[in-house]
């Protein structure tokens, strides 16, 4: 028999204007009925933890995906880590934002594919005045300066070099790791 372990999915671009809605009473039925159990959610910004027998990440998200293609009839991105995948993240943006004190926002790009040395590079290549762009692992981390444009998307424009990939602010990342690792 196959042990259970925690995962945590983090879902792109949904409850973002009337056509994308996912409700979080739909969203936990949806993941249950793709054979996942114990399902969680935080906020209506599609953060969910789950149990699973599934070991390959990749397959867990196709899985997700699926299922979200066939509940909502709209494709939902999907980023899954192991708890201690992401207990580890949240550790590695703690220690970042510790280490750049004065950043006004810390945003933590959640990868679904680790970069490359050269798309980290390029990543990282488009770090302004505005603020730097640090990536790790399957994060990338933009420390915006006080007096970036605030309410823009991507103020560094290094959104469209991530690959598949969603973020949350770091009180969000470090909030999931207490709450669900």
């Amino acid at each position: 028999m196959a042990v259970v372990a925690t995962y945590l999915a983090f879902l792109r671009a949904i409850n973002l204007g009337p056509t994308r809605k996912f409700p979080k009473d739909d969203l936990r039925g949806a993941i249950e009925a793709a054979g996942f159990e114990g399902v969680e959610t935080h906020t209506a910004s599609g953060n969910v933890r789950f149990d699973t027998r599934m070991r390959s990440r990749a397959r867990i998200e196709e899985a997700l995906e699926r299922q979200f293609r066939a509940d909502r009839g709209f494709d939902v991105p999907t980023v899954a880590f192991s708890a201690a995948e992401f207990a580890d993240l949240a550790d590695r943006a703690q220690q970042i934002h510790e280490a750049h004190p004065g950043v006004a926002r810390h945003y933590v790009y959640l990868l679904k594919d680790e970069l490359g040395a050269s798309a980290k590079n390029a990543v990282e290549a488009t770090s302004t005045d505005e603020g730097r762009m640090l990536v790790a692992g399957r994060a990338a981390h933009a420390l915006l300066a006080p007096g970036y444009q605030a309410g823009k998307v991507d103020p560094l424009g290094a959104a469209n070099l991530l690959g598949v990939a969603t973020s949350r602010n770091v009180d969000v990342v470090t909030t999931l790791a207490r709450k669900w690792c």
